[in-house]
This record gives structure tokens, C-alpha cells and sequence, in this order.
């Protein structure tokens, strides 16, 4: 099984959230990895509520979810977040998560555009109607991570999945926008790719759900978040910079709109020792 990874690049505070979880990540099966970038499985016990909070990832996510004082097991699709995404934790529960490369949604849906799903979290069944209360019950329920991961494999496995090169396409472009941050417009990004503008707004909307333009500033953001979280005397002025915003006004308001709090506000508590 794959080790847990210490990638925690969009989550608010995760000193705070690890403290409170078991937290951990597991590749799925290799036929399954084209579309899929990886299973997450969150188990709790809190004896207080905890809301966590997350900048999402240009991703949709599937869950199977068991609050243990709330009732039986469910399972549901969320969409593209466009703002934080919060989740309170009270009492036992766990959440078995697959998620979806960005794009890589489209191949399993392929009768509606990714952008269907933007903003919305809804019950799985209205997507995936095969899905039945046993299927979530032996995913929630498996004893330990290996049983877990294979009763995600084996339902995952069981869906149709047609080869979409539009997808790959998308996942391909969404994968440069992240590993490289000198993408700063989406015409020069959409020219260095032979594409026009509105192709690419297109393929977007069509297979991620998202415009080009969101996911540089989505990206932007994940990054300030993990330089305010990890470090100590953060230069706002010249990270503005290296992120391609015109000032450091800008950064400001960008990760105050979404975070919550102004940078430095958040570094500061989050740099503090608890």
C-alpha cells in the first residue's frame, strides 16, 4: 500500500486537522490512475467538533461518508468547489474519498460537461445509479485500509470508462499549469499550446468544470497558503511577485476572499506554537 503523503497543499491549518485525524492517501489500482490521482481515507474520534476547512482542488471528488451518530453510510459526488469548503467532524465517523484528476471526471460522465457538477455536492446515486447500500456499506466498513482501497478498486473497475483524448488533454495542461508558475495569462499559456483563448475556455468548461483563469489563481493561492502555513517571515511583496500578481495588494485580497483571513494573519497563527 502506498505510504501516506505529506502533501497537505490546500488544507486550512492541517497542523490542526492531522491532530484531530488519521489521515492518509493510497494509489488506486493501475488500470484506474489515468483518471484517478488517488484515494483518501479520513477516520476520527473527537470528543469536541471540528469544522475543517479546505481551498479545493480543481477536482471532483466521490466520497463514501459514515458519521456514526448521524445515521447510515452514504456516498456523494462533489463538484468543483469554487470557494472554501467546510466540513464539520463531530463524534466517530470516516470518509473514504476517491479523487479525480482534474478532467479526469468527464471520461465517467461523458453524457454531461464537468462543469454539470461545479459548485454542487449530491447524492452518488444520481450520478452513478449502480451504486447500492452495499456498495457503500463494504467500502466504509472494510476492516483497514487494504479492504477499503480494494472495494473502491472493485467498484471503480466496474464502471464504464471510455478513453477520452479530450480528457487527457485537459489533465495534461492542468498538470503544467500546476508544476509551473511561470503560467501567469491564459493567452500566452493558450498560444504556447497552438490553442486560441476560447478553445481553450472551452476544453475547460467541457472536462474540468473550471476556466484556465481559476486554476492559475486556484494554484496561486495554494501556494501562498502553504508559504503562510510552513514559514517563518514570509516576504509578501516578492512571493506577489514570484506568483505573477501586479502587487501585493492583490495576493492580499486574493487569499483573504478565499481563506478568510489576511495572510499574515494566518501565518501568524499558524507558525505559532501550540
Amino acid at each position: 500500500m502506498e505510504a501516506p503523503r505529506r502533501d497537505t497543499r490546500g488544507i486550512v491549518d492541517p497542523s490542526g486537522l492531522l491532530s484531530r485525524v488519521r489521515f492518509r492517501r493510497h494509489e488506486p489500482a493501475e488500470p484506474l490512475r489515468r483518471y484517478i490521482e488517488w484515494y483518501w481515507l479520513i477516520d476520527w474520534d473527537l470528543p469536541a467538533p471540528y469544522a475543517s476547512h479546505i481551498v479545493p482542488h480543481p477536482s471532483v471528488n466521490l466520497t463514501f461518508q459514515w458519521d456514526e451518530d448521524e445515521g447510515p453510510p452514504y456516498a456523494e459526488v462533489t463538484g468543483v468547489a469554487l470557494g472554501l469548503y467546510t466540513r464539520k467532524l463531530t463524534g466517530r465517523g470516516r470518509v473514504c474519498g476517491v479523487k479525480f484528476r482534474p478532467g479526469g471526471f468527464r471520461p465517467y460522465t461523458p453524457g454531461a460537461p464537468a462543469s454539470r457538477w461545479t459548485g454542487r455536492a449530491l447524492p452518488a446515486r444520481e450520478v452513478f445509479p449502480r451504486i447500492t447500500d452495499d456498495t457503500v456499506r463494504a467500502i466504509v466498513t472494510g476492516a483497514g485500509d487494504r479492504a477499503r482501497v480494494a472495494a473502491l478498486d472493485a467498484f471503480l473497475l466496474s464502471l464504464p470508462c471510455a478513453r477520452d483524448p479530450q480528457a487527457d488533454l485537459a489533465i495534461d495542461l492542468v498538470r503544467r499549469i500546476r508544476a509551473d508558475r511561470t503560467v501567469r495569462r491564459v493567452g500566452d499559456f493558450a498560444r504556447a499550446q497552438g490553442l486560441s483563448v476560447r478553445a481553450l475556455q472551452r476544453l475547460f468548461a467541457a472536462q474540468v468544470g473550471v476556466s484556465p483563469k481559476w486554476i492559475i489563481l486556484r494554484y496561486r493561492i495554494h501556494e501562498a497558503l502553504e508559504q503562510a502555513g510552513t514559514r517563518t517571515g514570509v516576504d509578501w511583496a516578492a512571493l506577489a511577485a514570484d506568483l505573477g500578481y501586479a502587487d501585493q495588494a492583490h495576493l492580499v485580497r486574493d487569499f483573504t476572499a478565499t481563506v478568510g483571513v489576511p495572510p499574515t494573519a494566518y501565518a501568524a497563527e499558524a507558525t505559532t506554537p501550540r
